[in-house]
């Protein structure tokens, strides 16, 4: 399995500390403890698995909605969307822990018309106040059945949110999208008209769960 592009910039330091550190054990045994070569490799294989990018099988079938995040489902409700739908939405939220692939796909096919990055807090991604104090990336889809929003949210340990679309590009359902690094969360906003198939509790899967359509 392939690691996310994204997360070189992690995996290869880690790597190469690791590697750095066993050579100097072998070569210094009475002067460089082994738990520092074992702690090294310990990072860069959680780094390497953490980033990992499997690929999927998205389902077909016209006017799927489908998960942008593997996780947990944490809220399914009624709210109101002012940036993007600008109306009543429906809304469902995937949690991702540390241990769930982190890279995300795109629900919808469609135009991308908006994107906007929103500064914020770094408040725990389960919490329902995550979705609207904490930093965040939005992306908005235009689509046959209605627009579709999408917001990266940062977690507690997430620092960086990463998005790859831009305003014009077109986009198809289950496409990578970006990706959060460490724990964080993912909501998807859809018309009301919308259904909703999933709920709170519910275990899901970027580009391979139905959670929803038209």
């Amino acid at each position: 399995m392939r690691p996310a592009p994204e997360g070189l910039t992690h995996i290869l330091p880690a790597a190469a500390l690791a590697a750095l550190s066993l050579a100097a054990w072998l070569a210094f045994r009475h002067r460089v403890p082994l738990y520092i070569a074992l702690g090294a490799g310990l990072v860069a294989l959680f780094l390497l698995y953490f980033f990992r990018d499997p690929e999927r099988r998205v389902p077909e079938g016209a006017g799927l909605i489908i998960s942008p995040a593997d996780g947990r489902v944490v809220v399914v409700a009624e709210v109101d969307e002012p940036f993007f739908i600008k109306g009543r939405a429906r809304q469902v939220s995937v949690f991702m822990s540390p241990l769930d692939v982190h890279v995300n796909r795109a629900p919808v096919a469609g135009r991308v018309a908006y994107k906007q990055y929103h500064p914020g807090k770094f408040l725990p991604a389960y919490k329902d106040k995550a979705s609207l104090d904490n930093e965040q990336m939005h992306l908005g889809i235009e689509t046959a059945g209605g627009r579709v929003l999408v917001k990266q949210i940062a977690g507690a340990l997430a620092r960086r949110v990463i998005c790859h679309p831009n305003i014009g590009d077109e986009v198809a359902a289950g496409q990578r999208m970006g990706l959060i690094k460490l724990g964080s969360r993912l909501d998807v906003m859809v018309p009301t008209e919308a259904r909703i198939e999933v709920r709170v509790g519910d275990r899901v899967r970027a580009g391979e769960t139905a959670i929803g359509g038209w």
